[in-house]
């Protein structure tokens, strides 16, 4: 490489991180404003504001997923509404990158370090714009048991053969009183599952009829 090509690289190389730079601090702001609009005191102020939260994207979600535990009900209720509006924007055909970015961010709440409510929020939001990129940390949810119901039912609803697979290796790892549930995913999914009843024909209350002879 030339002197010249060096410089050049060097200048575009530098370019490149001022234009980085900007569009993060261009981010910040909107992301500030965004939740300055949800915490407001005046109502249509936060309808306003989580009505636009789609067009935020990525850079909001951790930020609207802290606010969804505010004591000030009517703001929490703001930033849940937000964040799923975020989320399904996301989802359109032709934003892939975005929900991309949108599910990485997602993932990223799943932790203990979350409340209960928020990550059981997150689950049902990657049960739309998950794929195999996130199903690692939501198959590992199906030993939480505040969250596998939720975690099981978003493997299902994820369209792709490793969420299958996670269901598959559950079924074979998964106690006794949840076999019955995971059995009935994968039959959801298609799966054969023998040896287990379905449980829509398990009874849940104690019954006097008995099978016709």
């Amino acid at each position: 490489m030339s002197n010249s090509d060096f410089k050049g690289a060097s200048v575009a190389a530098i370019a490149a991180t001022v234009t980085s730079a900007i569009a993060e601090a261009a981010d910040a702001k909107t992301v500030d404003k965004l939740i300055a609009g949800i915490k407001d005191k005046d109502e249509q102020v936060r309808t306003d504001a989580w009505l636009g939260a789609g067009q935020v994207g990525a850079p909001a979600v951790k930020p609207l997923a802290k606010v969804m535990t505010d004591n000030d009900l009517e703001v929490a209720r703001a930033a849940k509404r937000g964040l799923w509006k975020l989320v399904r924007h996301s989802g359109r055909p032709e934003a892939g990158a975005e929900r991309k970015a949108v599910e990485a961010e997602l993932v990223g709440l799943l932790g203990d370090g979350q409340p209960v409510s928020v990550r059981r929020e997150v689950l049902w939001m990657l049960s739309e714009v998950g794929s195999g990129r996130s199903v690692d940390a939501i198959a590992a949810l199906l030993s939480n048991n505040q969250l596998r119901e939720d975690a099981r039912m978003t493997l299902q609803r994820i369209p792709n053969k490793k969420a299958l697979a996670a269901l598959n290796q559950a079924l074979d790892t998964a106690p006794d009183d949840f076999k019955l549930n995971i059995a009935q995913s994968l039959r959801q999914r298609g799966v054969k599952v023998k040896g287990l009843a379905c449980v829509k024909l398990v009874p849940t209350k104690k019954t006097s009829v008995e099978p016709v002879k």
